[in-house]
């Protein structure tokens, strides 16, 4: 599974560590990660990250 970078803030979505903070479990695609996330460093939501090669 791809990992995504904040292009705002610079956090890395890991979906191997998910975002346990806001109920994202680990393992959790970036895909499947509801449109209403927010990155949880700067708040930008999902449209601001981008797949890190």
């Amino acid at each position: 599974m791809s990992k995504y970078e904040c292009t705002v803030c610079g956090y890395i979505y890991d979906p191997a560590v998910g975002d346990p903070d806001s109920g994202i479990e680990p393992g959790t695609p970036f895909s499947d990660i509801p449109d209403d996330w927010v990155c949880p460093e700067c708040g930008v939501g999902k449209e601001d990250f981008e797949e890190v090669a």
